[in-house]
């Protein structure tokens, strides 16, 4: 009998040190290489936000930081396999902000909800410009505003993909402005480009990165960033809140995320070396000449971004009806 209870007693200790010890022992993190899943193909803000300090980490943490491009159902396939992962801060996610923030809103049967991640960092935002045809005679906000609301149903805009920052973007500024234009999505932005290019949809709203060239050649008309300052590579460009549209703003951010349980130490140590490379000069210059801005947030702070926008999206996608499927 006593021998009974001394292994039930042993068992009970062991079990207790087994759930104690992911969250209070991780003196050896990391002692095999990071891996950060990418939710989109190479190339683009979202790819290039990830790979900004992974240099920087891997020779912080000691271990080689990899990654894993798992494109695919509006970043729903990279989404659910973090989620899934084991919680132990060797899989992470770079998540796209309207994915993170609007997805859970506009998708049905999700593997992933917003308790499925812990914030880790932010690592950069990037603003858009709203973009048109020339042929499209309008030079600022207001002429936009008026001339949709004359010719209602007639402006085609342009997006990426349903869901998407442009899409859910563009229909925040009709909700705003009362009018009525039509969404044409597209596989990703270099097919909605071609098509504003050549006169298809009239409009655009994207990251300026992607639109300077034609901005630049007199092919793209840029009326308006949607943001809270001028972006370098337009300074001449006024914000919408300067076109008299204040709260028009449309900032994609990148941060990083790991799966619900992870400890906190470990979260606070992978912080803290995401924090330290997005200070170093180099990186932030990569950054700039990219279109985008490094704006670390620590895992408190990107918790508060993340609960703001996601409420503030959802709205905006309830009211506009906006489903994927």
């Amino acid at each position: 009998m006593l021998r009974t209870r001394l292994l039930a007693s042993l068992g009970a200790l062991l079990a207790l040190a087994t759930a104690l010890t992911p969250a209070h022992a991780q003196p050896d993190f990391p002692n095999h290489p990071i891996t950060i899943v990418v939710p989109v193909p190479p190339g683009g803000i979202v790819d290039l936000a990830a790979r900004l300090t992974t240099e920087q980490m891997g020779t912080t943490l000691g271990q080689p930081v990899i990654i894993d491009n798992r494109a695919g159902a509006s970043g729903n396939i990279a989404y659910a396999l973090v989620a899934a992962a084991r919680p132990d801060g060797y899989t992470l996610l770079a998540s796209y902000s309207m994915y993170h923030a609007g997805n859970p809103s506009m998708f049905n049967g999700l593997r992933w909800n917003a308790e499925s991640f812990k914030p880790v960092g932010m690592v950069a935002v990037s603003p858009h410009v709203v973009t048109v045809h020339p042929s499209l005679p309008v030079h600022n906000l207001k002429e936009l505003v008026a001339y949709a609301k004359a010719h209602p149903g007639e402006i085609n805009y342009a997006s990426q993909g349903s869901g998407s920052v442009p899409h859910v973007g563009t229909e925040l500024f009709k909700q705003m402005t009362g009018t009525d234009m039509v969404h044409v999505p597209y596989k990703g932005s270099g097919p909605a480009i071609q098509d504003v290019l050549s006169g298809r949809v009239q409009l655009f709203i994207t990251t300026p990165p992607s639109v300077i060239g034609h901005i630049q050649n007199g092919r793209l008309r840029a009326i308006a960033i949607a943001g809270a300052s001028r972006h370098p590579m337009l300074p001449d460009v006024p914000t919408a809140a300067e076109e008299g549209f204040p709260g028009f703003e449309l900032d994609a951010w990148v941060a990083l995320f790991a799966p619900a349980g992870t400890p906190d130490a470990v979260i606070e140590k992978i912080s803290a070396a995401l924090g330290k490379g997005l200070q170093d000069p180099a990186v932030i210059k990569t950054a700039e000449e990219a279109g985008v801005r490094v704006n670390y947030q620590n895992p408190q702070q990107l918790g508060e971004t993340v609960a703001r926008d996601t409420a503030h999206w959802s709205q905006v996608i309830k009211s506009a009806n906006i489903t994927v499927n």
